[in-house]
């Protein structure tokens, strides 16, 4: 019944919005894409390490606070249905965004296809994970970006409760467009609500047609509580 459930709330997704709100405002959300009880066993997940490839201690790279751990193979089921699940739409966007700025072939219609694209490029090793914040914690401003091949689009979720669980963490995201100050969006994600936002750049309409807008992300600080976040990348690392 969950798969079932989860493969409902997939489809019930209003594409054509979030495709507009990405166009407009650079980020789009996604409301009530997981359930509390789907976010606990995600973030219970934490306290397993078999389940990861690696993991970054953000302060001894001077990332941030916090830390972070890729997902090994396999992906847990419901980490693989939603990369799988939210790549084809999210690549036609892609496609529409690649013919305005321009960039290699264009992006296959399933995921498989440009995984393996990655992995012709030695890009092999899985890249959705899981972020742990605690008290004093947070993220700088980045691109996630592994190798030659790169989607131009991911998704983080938030599987705690702002307010209850945690307070302060929001999501960030910085947008700076040719000659013009950067514009900053904060963003509090709810339990079970995701987020979709451009991995590095995205095109903006002007009066002389369109430009690139480079784009990073980032969470500001944790003040109380723990705040953990799934993040889907949708490609693979070198």
């Amino acid at each position: 019944m969950a798969d079932t459930d989860l493969a409902a709330r997939l489809r019930a997704v209003d594409w054509p919005r979030v495709a507009a709100a990405l166009d407009e405002r650079g980020v789009a959300r996604l409301p009530n894409l997981l359930t509390p009880a789907e976010c606990g066993r995600l973030a219970a997940l934490w306290e397993d390490r078999a389940r990861f490839r690696s993991a970054v201690v953000m302060e001894c790279v001077r990332f941030g606070r916090g830390e972070y751990r890729y997902f090994a193979r396999p992906l847990p089921a419901v980490v693989a249905r939603l990369r799988a699940a939210l790549y084809p739409p999210l690549a036609a966007i892609a496609n529409r965004w690649r013919a305005t700025l321009g960039g290699d072939a264009p992006f296959p219609e399933r995921l498989d296809r440009f995984l393996a694209r990655c992995a012709a490029h030695g890009q092999r090793r899985p890249t959705p994970l899981l972020l742990r914040y605690g008290v004093g914690d947070f993220n700088r401003l980045h691109q996630d970006l592994y190798g030659r091949v790169a989607f131009p689009l991911q998704v983080a979720i938030g599987l705690d409760r702002p307010g209850r669980d945690y307070e302060g963490g929001e999501f960030l995201l910085l947008e700076q467009r040719p000659r013009m100050q950067s514009r900053g969006t904060a963003i509090t994600l709810a339990q079970g609500e995701a987020v979709v936002f451009p991995s590095w750049a995205r095109p903006v309409a002007g009066r002389r047609g369109a430009s690139r807008a480079t784009m990073r992300h980032g969470a500001s600080e944790v003040t109380r509580g723990v705040r953990r976040v799934l993040g889907i990348i949708f490609h693979d690392a070198a």
